[in-house]
């Protein structure tokens, strides 16, 4: 029989005898007390609420516009409009109250071979209501911007465009906005607000 002698390497260590238990020495985790996890919390609640606020685009005043609000969707290029240019809008508009009912839009009146037709009117001209004015008279052809346009910037009177082409529609408008016992109630703040969706389609500059 041949035997075999086994080296021990240097540093190596040797397997625990037979029969004995190993015991492995370990540190417990440290353990967070209830001070700690509690700002833990709240730190991660700040940081969530901070993430959510700057992922939601916020409405801006207009500078001169009388409180109008708005929220650009979409940046246009070129020119903005000044007072005397013909422009061309689509819109969509809605009144705050009412669950916000749309009134009317300019996607809906089609022209002879059925095709929307944009509002126009020129710049200055008083046709509008003074908050879609003011709202376009900083946007760039392209551009789309959602605006909250207040009573004061809105129908003062049922000869201001835009104006629903359809009676029921139109009748609806103006019997809210100029509910005669509503606005003695002190309602009117909230029965005359606006909200329109507008796109620029183009600008025709004066000569």
């Amino acid at each position: 029989m041949v035997a075999i002698a086994v080296t021990a390497v240097a540093g190596a260590v040797p397997p625990p005898p037979k029969g004995k238990a190993v015991t492995v020495a370990t540190t417990p985790p440290p353990t967070r007390t209830r001070r700690q996890l509690l700002a833990a919390v709240a730190t991660a609640s700040t940081l969530r609420a901070a993430a959510a606020s700057a992922a939601v685009p916020e409405f801006a005043e207009i500078p001169g516009s009388g409180g109008v609000k708005a929220l650009d969707r979409r940046e246009g290029s070129g020119e903005v409009p000044v007072e005397g240019d013909e422009v061309a809008i689509h819109y969509y508009g809605r009144l705050a109250a009412k669950q916000g009912w749309r009134f009317d839009s300019t996607y809906d009146h089609k022209d002879e071979i059925g095709d929307p037709m944009p509002f126009v009117f020129i710049i200055g001209s008083g046709k509008v209501i003074p908050g879609i004015e003011a709202a376009v008279k900083s946007m760039r052809v392209g551009g789309l911007r959602r605006v909250i346009i207040p009573p004061s910037q809105g129908y003062q009177n049922t000869s201001q465009e835009p104006i629903p082409p359809n009676f029921f529609d139109r009748q609806r408008l103006f019997t809210t906005i100029f509910n005669p016992t509503r606005l003695a109630n002190g309602e009117g703040s909230t029965l005359g607000t606006l909200i329109f969706d507008i796109e620029l389609i183009s600008i025709r500059q004066h000569s």
